[in-house]
């Protein structure tokens, strides 16, 4: 995947994470042990995948910067090494420029 793609991807990405930082945001304390719903991190156009996860299971997933919550097939082999499954979701951490660029642009950060 050439430069300009990986750019892409990893943008398009970083801009779902930034939703489901404010879906996180908005829960009312004493939440943290009910599922709630996170978008799919992921760069399909058009994906609305909704998956269910704690609070601190999210919170897990933004332990680094370059890990992003995919729907279950979501994720890109020459990009994405896999970190963690769960029922019907995938942990991936972004390699290469694309992790650099989703480093780059963690809200957290």
């Amino acid at each position: 995947m050439d430069d300009q793609v990986q750019r892409r991807v990893a943008a398009n990405e970083a801009a779902l994470r930034e939703v489901n930082e404010a879906i996180e945001r908005g829960q009312w304390p004493g939440d943290e042990g009910e599922r709630v719903g996170f978008r799919c991190e992921c760069a399909r156009l058009g994906c609305d995948q909704v998956l269910e996860l704690t609070i601190a299971d999210y919170e897990q997933v933004r332990t680094h910067p370059r890990r992003f919550l995919l729907a279950q097939g979501h994720e890109v082999p020459d990009e994405d090494t896999l970190v963690v499954s769960g029922a019907g979701w995938v942990v991936v951490e972004k390699r290469d420029l694309a992790g650099a660029v989703a480093e780059a642009a963690d809200p957290r950060g």
